[in-house]
């Protein structure tokens, strides 16, 4: 496998039409609107990874991987959709969909347990082991490390295999469909976030 790096765009037709990608995003902390998008990620599970890293006065113009993101044929997966959905919706303009999102599905499935992190899910699924070391490092600066290359690239190396187990899951339990309709639903739920209902659940009673 080797790690694919890119500044500002990807080169254009990287991938192959309608395949499936995996996406993911590095950011400089948790709140979209202050803290900017640095990096996304890429593969198509067939084992490179790609990464694309936005400087601080980029104007994430970026065009083939804006279209790339919006491909209305082209499923994209994410660990936790809601949040790199609301960065790229915000940076890049597009809506990233249509969604996949393992974390969801995890929830839906995996319910003998509250461990839904990448890292549970990729020993239990797949038997292989993640380092977290550099999830919480500058994603900002002027070089990558190759530690936070391989950190990068390792969050969107195993999401179309783990996709393959929890859909069996998925069917097996009978959620399949509530499962889409969740997928359906999450680039809504990130466009609430960017509009100022982040930590409110505007469903329930209270």
């Amino acid at each position: 496998m080797t790690v694919h790096f890119h500044e500002e765009d990807i080169p254009e037709g990287l991938f192959a039409p309608g395949e499936s990608i995996a996406v993911d995003t590095e950011t400089m902390g948790l709140v979209t609107m202050r803290d900017r998008l640095c990096v996304v990620q890429l593969s198509n599970g067939k084992g490179d990874e790609h990464l694309v890293r936005f400087g601080p006065q980029s104007s994430y113009a970026a065009p083939n991987l804006r279209m790339l993101l919006a491909d209305p044929e082209r499923v994209k997966l994410y660990h936790f959709a809601r949040f790199d959905l609301a960065a790229i919706r915000f940076y890049l303009g597009v809506t990233a969909a249509p969604v996949y999102c393992t974390k969801t599905a995890s929830r839906l499935v995996r319910t003998y347990t509250d461990r839904h992190g990448l890292k549970d899910l990729v020993r239990e699924l797949l038997g292989q082991e993640l380092s977290k070391a550099q999830q919480s490092s500058d994603w900002g600066g002027p070089e990558l490390s190759e530690a936070q290359r391989e950190y990068a690239a390792s969050d969107v190396r195993y999401l179309h295999a783990m996709k393959e187990e929890l859909d069996r899951r998925l069917e097996r339990e009978g959620r399949t469909d509530i499962a889409q309709a969740c997928f359906d639903f999450l680039p809504w739920r990130a466009e609430l976030d960017l509009a100022g209902w982040p930590d409110t659940d505007i469903f329930a009673h209270i």
